[in-house]
């Protein structure tokens, strides 16, 4: 046999072997039985707190479609309005320990106040970065809801209010805040 026909057959020969080998029948993939994999919208790393935005993702359950979206919408603006609670108490108890207030307990309840103030206001304006809308075979809707607010346009605002306040005032520092109020955002982001 010369060479070219050796290659030749040999080249036929390894063809046909991967052309009958690679036209097998697909195997399906089995499941592992009793679990089913869940898809939920508007949830991720992308729906999370950073260090810009606080953010709150909600669902929201009923016959009737507008109660769905309303259940989500207020359950997510309760989360947020949790987390920025939060974050303001944080702030406001290592901003007045960092500062030379003459009655700690009175600012701090100054700010906490003024911080319930503004979330109220600012919730109202909060964003809406995901909204999906599903209905199950049994007719309930799901409403599926994200929200976002701006660190930086509540933290604005916190100060606007601060500044209506002479007694907080007179003490008061907007950089060191501000500084104090950045700290916190980046643990969120963590």
């Amino acid at each position: 046999m010369t060479r070219t026909a050796f290659l030749t057959t040999t080249g036929l020969v390894l063809g046909l072997a991967v052309i009958t080998t690679s036209c097998n029948k697909k195997q399906d993939v089995v499941k592992p039985k009793g679990e089913i994999e869940i898809f939920e919208f508007c949830t991720g790393d992308k729906y999370n707190s950073d260090s810009k935005h606080f953010r709150s993702t909600a669902t929201g359950e009923s016959q009737d479609r507008e109660i769905a979206k309303k259940k989500a919408r207020s359950t997510a603006e309760s989360r947020i309005a949790r987390t920025v609670s939060a974050t303001i108490q944080a702030v406001t108890d290592n901003y007045v320990a960092s500062t030379e207030f003459n009655n700690r307990e009175e600012a701090t309840e100054s700010f906490n106040e003024l911080a319930r103030t503004v979330v109220d206001q600012e919730l109202r304006g909060a964003i809406v970065i995901c909204e999906k809308l599903t209905q199950r075979e049994n007719g309930i809707y799901v409403s599926y809801v994200a929200l976002e607010l701006s660190g930086e346009k509540f933290a604005s605002k916190y100060n606007e209010k601060i500044s209506e306040d002479e007694r907080i005032m007179a003490e008061y520092n907007y950089e060191r805040f501000k500084e104090t109020f950045q700290e916190e955002m980046e643990k969120l982001g963590n």
